[in-house]
């Protein structure tokens, strides 16, 4: 079905990356509008988007079938600023073309994600560092992931935006909410497909989606409503904004982001955040953080991490040995040869270093880490080597802590569901269960109300 504004044989597929070495061109500023209505970072005006349409967006409608300025784009153009990498039509976000390694998520073939809900054994005791706090060991990624990440959302088959549409505006139509009809469109579509249901939203009833579900929804069930709508490179800089905005800086959500992402998606984030907010992402870091912290942070936001899959295992031994004189081989620590070597190294390569290390030392690195850090820089160096031995057991621990003790830290909870809900939160859910005890849904469950419960759920596939 077509309408006014749009392609008569709908959207082009959702493009890939262009071939490593070669950076995509960046969407020019207004790309990602800050969409009316959506909590403003803080408060103040943010620039305004000049209305120029979406240049080179080769088969799209002149800029009348978009949505204004307020909104968001409908879908991301060719070489746009989708944040994961290799999406072929119909298969969601980072899953890797082919089955090749999710560049910057690379396992070597033996220890790679799981493809899909096969059962993961529980390993007798799991090689590795510490947790933060040394509850339990941290656990490697089981041999028996085979390769391929899986996000527990995929895009609808016979998407229809304007039925969806319709379908949004009835439940918010008259009295009342019909919250369980806003959950089901929701949850089961891709955040691309989300993209074409508010472009067609605003070309059919002239209103701003998010503006209408604003205006009925409230609290948690709004703030989860809202990160859905946000395409993804767009959440994380609005993220890193929200974080260094005001009094305070929240520390752990820059960490989360900054030390698990891709160069690619990285770089995607600091341009879209200069786009959409003015503002320079290292110079923000630099005025909100200090000291080794800092220099972290800044060495994150060069996306500039090696990419390649290969091990050298020489180069391995002499980090391990190097790694080793700079802290627990003398008295006080080098912290800027561990910047160096875990802000560098990729991934497989950093894994191969904590196998050499804990041969040499007879300590992991993780605990030798904790030893000579303290504070944000010792989770800033952790959360690196978490997600080089496994990435989906760092965010499965992130989201154990979110739900753990008294009250609940939701902000870290929606952000989590909602940002691996297409890349690897089917691994999440096993990392969970296999360190917990119990399943991400049934914490979820007991630790949640309400329609924001209910949506959460049907995202984690519950």
């Amino acid at each position: 079905m077509s309408y006014p504004g749009y392609p008569p044989t709908g959207y082009p597929p959702f493009p890939g990356y262009p071939p490593a070495g070669q950076e995509s061109s960046f969407p020019p500023p207004g790309q990602y509008p800050y969409p009316s209505g959506f909590p403003p970072v803080g408060g103040g005006a943010y620039p305004q988007v000049p209305s120029s349409g979406y240049p080179g967006a080769g088969g799209y409608p002149a800029p009348g079938g978009y949505p204004s300025p307020g909104g968001y784009p409908g879908a991301p153009q060719p070489g746009g600023a989708p944040s994961y990498p290799g999406v072929p039509p119909g298969q969601g976000f980072g899953v890797p073309p082919g089955g090749a390694g999710f560049p910057g998520y690379p396992q070597p073939p033996s220890q790679s994600y799981g493809g899909g809900p096969a059962q993961v054994p529980l390993p007798g005791g799991f090689p590795g560092g510490q947790y933060p706090g040394g509850q339990a060991p941290y656990p490697s990624q089981p041999a028996a992931m085979t390769q391929g990440t899986q996000g527990t959302v995929r895009p609808a088959a016979n998407f229809d935006a304007m039925r969806d549409a319709e379908i949004l505006r009835k439940a918010m139509k008259g009295f009342g909410t019909d919250e369980q009809a806003i959950v089901d469109v929701v949850a089961n579509r891709s955040n691309d497909q989300r993209q074409k249901i508010k472009a067609a939203f605003k070309t059919m009833y002239g209103k701003d989606l998010i503006k209408d579900l604003k205006s009925e929804l409230s609290g948690n069930m709004e703030e989860l409503i809202l990160a859905l709508f946000m395409p993804p490179t767009y959440y994380d800089a609005w993220s890193l904004r929200n974080a260094m905005q005001g009094a305070g800086t929240q520390e752990r959500v820059l960490i989360e982001i900054l030390c698990t992402r891709t160069n690619q998606e990285i770089r995607e984030i600091v341009r879209c955040y200069q786009s959409e907010f003015g503002r320079d992402l290292e110079k923000d870091i630099r005025s909100d953080t200090s000291g080794h912290f800092e220099r972290l942070l800044v060495s994150m936001c060069q996306g500039n991490r090696d990419e390649n899959q290969n091990v050298n295992h020489q180069m391995a031994q002499e980090d391990a040995q190097r790694l080793y004189q700079a802290g627990e081989g003398r008295l006080g620590t080098d912290e800027s040869c561990f910047n160096m070597v875990l802000a560098t190294r990729s991934f497989p390569q950093l894994k191969a270093t904590m196998e050499a290390y804990s041969r040499m030392a007879n300590r992991d690195l993780l605990s030798s880490v904790g030893r000579e850090f303290s504070g944000y820089v010792e989770s800033g160096l952790k959360t690196i080597l978490q997600c080089a031995l496994n990435r989906p057991a760092f965010f499965a621990e992130r989201l154990y802590y979110s739900m753990k003790g008294a009250g609940t830290d939701d902000s870290t909870l929606v952000r989590i569901v909602v940002t691996r809900s297409e890349i690897d939160l089917v691994q999440i859910k096993q990392m969970f269960t296999q360190m917990y005890q119990k399943t991400l849904g049934t914490m979820i469950a007991s630790d949640t109300s309400g329609d924001y419960r209910r949506l959460l759920l049907a995202i984690v596939g519950q």
